[in-house]
């Protein structure tokens, strides 16, 4: 699929996933007894306003007239932009994103139709048939982010005079932002074809080893969705049961894992070296429009807090749990041995509404929509993508949200999260296809504060106080894998990705670091045994989007501190926030935050969303 960026290798940006971090969406699974208790009750989404089949005439005739339409604008613009006036430009853009489109409701199919089985080889025979019919059509159209790019800033200042071209000004202005990075229109043509071939195919093979490996466990086969489930079992020997299982199970394909890995880590840095971008990380702050400070200030401000906020807590779990040291398989234990009452579909639904339409109405309506059409596929199912996400697909359709709902009180978070994504989405779709996709990093604000919407709503009716400081403990667990979890995981890719440059990793060295990065966030309180050290190899995030996972603690951070100033009474909060969902990808966070008083460039301001975790925790001491 093309997108904002001039290089194929940041495309993928434009999709909004939430993956295996968290814990209330950590795993897809199937064929455990609590997903068989929810398939007749759970919504299945249809996908047919996309395109009724795989073999639609009108997916055909789409991908047809694209080809067309992308050659026929190739031969009328190739080479004309500069000399062409902002009218004309403009028009130019608008087709652009006309075709662009096109192409990405067909990608949007093609990969829905794979995250919902991925283990059916037909269906991941046309995902992949459709993947590289795009690739072909859009390198036609690649040219034109390459041309952009190269008008001169005083041909481009007098274009953008003409009110036509202006209303174009922040795609032009994310596009610039490449311009550094920007390698040769016969480069960036080799790189964009040979990607079906390269990291999209091995994306692929991490995909479908994933989806068909099985774990067996207490004479069943499970999915590894379900297996990993069952560590957040009561029950201590279930959990450690599982977790070494997991971890036979991945060791038997670790030499698999690392070869996608080094192989991935290797191609990114032959193409970062191509486009002199100064560090691993470059690429993906180019593409979330922060720059490398801030996002070095959420890192420095995170791992100076591990004391106060993982060590801390982890600490008062082992006192919980009555024991010495915490294994690891009890990171996500629960805290009572009683079974936690299943949540109905019906009743997660009228929870996650009633805190969306308390804080507006406006927020409500657009929320009911997904429940009240087929927008939602709920059941954990074999085959079916880990996880849970929300995919914009086009501003002409609408959103989708995938989830693997088991009837959790952490499902019911993963919900309001994922509604979050969803109703951003919607509100950013009026800005286009060009600009309504956010940079990572504010993709993350509206899910996190739906959270934080559906959480408050849940504990301020709450009048147990056991159950009151069960539900305080969770959203704490929620949190820290937000936040910490995830600068963890972006300190193992960084160091990963940086010593790869020197030469391939063995498996026992990735997994050196990956138990340095998660013992120095995870704390004293734990013990690590000797499988834990192959656990990094099914976080999908580290194969697909390299350093994607800072974007979860930034939007976390941010919502926090955005919260706060709600609960502050800051005067007409309500039409500021929708305001900022509008905005889509035409404002960058510095802008987005001002009306509220807050700067991510400000050293106090990561120190403010953290601070809100730790007075959880505090209270917490108290009880």
């Amino acid at each position: 699929m093309t997108g904002v960026g001039p290089m194929s290798d940041l495309y993928f940006s434009r999709f909004l996933t939430r993956g295996a971090h968290a814990p209330s969406s950590a795993h897809a699974g199937a064929d455990g007894a609590a997903a068989s208790a929810w398939d007749e009750t759970l919504p299945r989404w249809d996908l047919r306003d996309l395109y009724e089949s795989p073999e639609s005439p009108r997916l055909q005739t789409d991908l047809e007239q694209a080809d067309e339409d992308s050659r026929a604008f190739a031969q009328a613009w190739r080479g004309k932009l500069a000399q062409a006036d902002g009218a004309a430009v403009a028009s130019a853009i608008a087709e652009y994103q006309r075709i662009d489109e096109v192409l990405g409701r067909a990608a949007s199919y093609a990969q829905l139709l794979f995250a919902a089985n991925s283990a059916d080889a037909r269906i991941a025979r046309f995902s992949q048939s459709v993947n590289e019919r795009l690739t072909a059509i859009s390198t036609h159209l690649l040219f034109f982010t390459l041309e952009m790019n190269r008008i001169p800033d005083d041909v481009l200042a007098r274009q953008l005079s003409d009110p036509a071209l202006a209303h174009w000004e922040p795609f032009i202005r994310d596009l610039r932002v490449f311009r550094p990075y920007q390698l040769s229109d016969e480069v960036e043509s080799v790189l964009h074809e040979k990607s079906v071939t390269g990291a999209a195919a091995w994306n692929r093979l991490f995909d479908e080893t994933m989806a068909s490996l099985r774990v067996s466990l207490d004479g069943e086969d499970l999915t590894l969705g379900t297996a990993l489930d069952r560590m957040s079992s009561s029950d201590q020997n279930v959990r450690a049961r599982a977790a070494k299982a997991v971890g036979e199970t991945l060791t038997e394909r670790l030499r698999l894992f690392s070869l996608v890995t080094n192989t991935l880590a290797k191609d990114k840095a032959i193409t970062d070296t191509l486009r002199h971008y100064p560090r691993p990380t470059s690429a993906r702050n180019c593409a979330n429009m922060v720059e490398d400070a801030v996002v070095d200030a959420l890192v420095q401000a995170v791992t100076t807090s591990y004391p106060r906020l993982s060590h801390r807590y982890y600490a008062l779990k082992a006192k919980w749990l009555g024991v010495e040291k915490l294994q690891y398989w009890d990171r996500n234990a629960p805290l009572t041995t009683q079974a936690e009452p299943l949540v109905p579909w019906k009743d997660a639904t009228a929870q996650v509404l009633g805190a969306y339409e308390g804080f507006d109405p406006r927020m409500g309506e657009i929320g009911r929509r997904f429940f009240d059409n087929p927008w939602i596929d709920a059941p954990p199912v074999p085959g079916k993508a880990s996880g849970a996400f929300a995919h914009p697909t086009v501003p002409s359709a609408h959103p989708y949200l995938l989830l693997n709902y088991r009837g959790r009180t952490r499902d019911v978070m993963t919900l309001a999260h994922e509604l979050g994504h969803g109703v951003h989405q919607v509100l950013a779709g009026q800005q286009g296809y060009l600009m309504s996709g956010t940079p990572l990093t504010l993709a993350e604000t509206a899910s996190v504060f739906g959270e934080m919407l559906t959480f408050r709503a849940l504990l301020d009716a709450q009048t147990d106080p056991t159950r009151r400081r069960l539900m305080l403990a969770a959203k704490v667990e929620d949190m820290l894998n937000t936040v910490v979890r995830q600068i963890a995981f972006y300190r193992f890719e960084t160091l990963v990705h940086d010593e790869r440059r020197a030469g391939e990793l063995l498996p026992e060295r990735i997994g050196e670091i990956w138990r340095q990065t998660q013992a120095e966030s995870l704390g004293p309180a734990f013990e690590f045994a000797p499988e834990y050290d192959v656990y990094w190899t099914y976080v999908p995030h580290f194969i697909h989007s390299p350093f994607y996972v800072y974007a979860y603690a930034f939007g976390d951070c941010l919502v926090n501190a955005l919260y706060d100033v709600f609960q502050s009474g800051h005067p007409g909060f309500q039409d500021k926030y929708l305001d900022m969902l509008r905005a889509g990808g035409t404002k960058r966070h510095r802008e987005l935050l001002a009306p509220f008083g807050l700067d991510a460039a400000d050293p106090g301001f990561w120190n403010r969303g953290l601070d809100v975790i730790a007075g959880f925790i505090d209270e917490l001491e108290r009880t």
